[in-house]
Parts: structure tokens; C-alpha cells; sequence
């Protein structure tokens, strides 16, 4: 067997395994598996709003695929959505976030980095919406690679519009995501090619973001600092083709037109090296692009998130805040 069928085959294996270990996990805690019928993410009521109708979503086999949820985690999105967390009216400030979940490109765990985030930048006047988006392997998208992505933009794209219905400043409307979910966010942030028009209104609307906070985020496809399984699952076969491992590295991409961009790491983290933001940051210093900052702490592995962080990693939520305040994406 050659080199090129062996590092195919094992990419394909490593996909059949990831798609059994809702079942896997669900067997080890005994929660049974959701059916066709499963109900919503425990989202307490918030509005969901589907990206797509039916019939226009790009990138589809046109199979019909339902939702996977186990264990407070999605594993297939049967409808790419977002769901809405607004603040009371009078603590508004008509700033937006996009908030992406994580989960190594196979699942997104919604509620530790999706809920909690939004209501605590709800905290701050922020109206937040959660996106979950479809992942690489589900059987319903032809190219896996830029399925998120395509929800990403398309997320933004949706809630711009509707900027007047929120309460919303249209300029400032961001992305946050944490693991992979900080890739999602890279990659729209840093990709200009548009990967989610398909020939409505919105095609007229713009998909950058205004500004991006990335938490331990997945950035380089490079062997040095990758996350392997991210990468695997994002490129499938192609994991080992360079050119797809350059297209989808977000340090090889960037251009002075990222917008300004918060990148919070732990140096401790054992899964998705912290060479990962430093890179990122480095990129965008190098092309000049304005407002980036850069946070490494010396603890937190692979956890940040918002209660019981170690020593000053503690501080990332209040460096957030008043980053988004100097940079005038927030009010003071």
C-alpha cells in the first residue's frame, strides 16, 4: 500500500469512527439517542432562526438528515440556525456577537462555550446569537471543508439585515468561538471569497465581521502546531494535501482587512498549542491589520471558559471587555 492510499484510508477511518461516538457516548452515560423528532437545544425559549429555507442551502447532497444531540453536545445540525439571546432593552448597547461553539470540527458543545457566553455577554449589553452550523462529516454536505463557514457567513449576513430588529449597530457585529469554533470564526473573518451566495437579497449584504474574539482557537493546518483532529475532520481526504492544509491555515491568509481581532490561549494548553494564536497574531502585525491583541497566560489548558479558571487566566473575561471598549466596539 502506498504512502498517499495509506494517510486516504486512515483519514476515512478516523471520519466512521467520529460519526459513531454519539452512540458510543450516549451508550457509556446512558442517555439514550435522540430520534427524528428530537426537540431543540434546551435554548430556555430563545427565538431560532434557520439560515436557510428549504431547498437553497448551498453545499447539499439534498438529503434530509435530522439533528444528533447528546450529552449538552450536537454532533449533526439537520438545520444550520442560530438562536437569539438578547439583554433587557434599557442595558442594550447595540453591539451584536456571533457566538461559534467548539468541538474538533465532529461536534459543538453548546452550552459551555455557546449558552454561558451568551448570557454573560448579555451581562455587558450584548446582544449575542448562537450558530450551529453543519459539520464536515454530516452526509448531507458535498464539501465538508467550508460547510461552516458557508453558515458563518450567511449567519452574519442574516443578522445584518436585520440589524433594525434587534437593536443592533449593523458595524459592529462580531464573531467569537472557542477550539474549532475559533477557526470558524478566523476563517470568516479572514476569507473574502464568498461561499454563501445563492441568489437572494441577502447575497447583497456583507459577511465580514466587525471584530472577532478567539478563544484557544484552532488557526494552522501545519503538522508543528495543528490540532489533528480538527484538521482531519475539517479536510477529510484532502488532510494531507498541502495546498488545502495553506488554503485552510488562517496565518497564511490574513490581510490588513481582518478586523480587529482578541486572541486568548493558555501556554499550558496540550491540545491545540498556543503557536496557534501566537502565529495568528504574528500574521496580522506582519500585514498591518488594526486593533489586534494578543493574551497567553501560563495556566488553563485547553478549559478557558468562565468559572473556575486558574490564577490570572481568571482576568481573560474583564481583558475581553475592556478591549472591546477601547477599540470603540463597545460602549463605555
Amino acid at each position: 500500500m502506498n504512502t498517499q492510499l495509506f494517510h486516504i484510508l486512515a483519514a476515512a477511518l478516523l471520519c466512521i469512527s467520529l460519526l459513531n461516538a454519539p452512540a458510543a457516548e450516549a451508550k457509556k452515560k446512558k442517555t439514550a439517542l435522540p430520534t427524528a423528532a428530537a426537540i431543540d437545544i434546551p435554548a430556555e425559549s430563545h427565538r431560532r432562526i434557520n439560515l436557510w429555507s428549504p431547498g437553497t442551502t448551498p453545499n447539499s447532497t439534498g438529503m434530509t438528515v435530522s439533528d444528533s444531540i447528546v450529552n449538552h453536545r450536537i454532533w449533526r445540525a439537520g438545520e444550520p440556525r442560530l438562536y437569539v439571546y438578547e439583554p433587557v432593552v434599557e442595558e442594550r448597547t447595540g453591539t451584536a456577537v456571533i457566538i461559534i461553539p467548539g468541538g474538533g470540527y465532529v461536534k459543538q458543545a453548546y452550552e459551555v462555550s455557546g449558552i454561558s457566553m451568551a448570557k454573560w455577554f448579555n451581562t455587558m449589553g450584548v446582544t449575542a446569537f448562537i450558530l450551529l452550523h453543519r459539520l464536515p462529516n454530516q452526509p448531507d454536505v458535498v464539501d465538508g471543508s467550508i460547510a461552516p463557514t458557508q453558515d458563518a457567513q450567511r449567519a452574519i449576513r442574516l443578522v445584518r439585515s436585520r440589524a433594525a430588529e434587534f437593536g443592533i449597530d449593523p458595524n459592529k457585529i462580531g464573531v467569537m468561538g472557542t477550539s474549532a469554533g475559533g477557526h470558524v470564526c478566523a476563517c470568516v473573518s479572514t476569507i473574502t471569497d464568498d461561499l454563501s451566495a445563492i441568489g437572494d437579497s441577502l447575497d447583497a449584504v456583507s459577511f465580514r465581521p466587525d471584530y472577532a474574539i478567539l478563544v484557544s482557537p484552532v488557526i494552522s493546518m501545519a503538522d508543528s502546531i495543528t490540532h489533528r483532529v480538527s484538521r482531519d475532520c475539517l479536510l477529510g481526504p484532502n488532510a494531507k494535501d498541502e495546498a488545502k492544509r495553506v488554503q485552510f491555515s488562517m496565518d497564511r491568509q490574513v490581510s490588513r482587512q481582518n478586523p480587529p481581532t482578541l486572541l486568548i490561549h493558555a501556554a499550558d494548553d496540550p491540545a491545540v498549542g498556543v503557536m496557534n494564536s501566537v502565529s495568528m497574531f504574528a500574521a496580522l502585525q506582519r500585514h498591518g491589520a488594526k486593533n489586534a491583541s494578543l493574551h497567553v497566560f501560563p495556566f488553563g489548558k485547553h478549559s478557558i471558559a468562565l468559572r473556575r479558571q486558574p490564577g490570572s487566566t481568571a482576568l481573560w473575561t474583564t481583558i475581553a471587555e475592556e478591549w472591546m471598549k477601547e477599540t470603540g466596539i463597545l460602549k463605555q
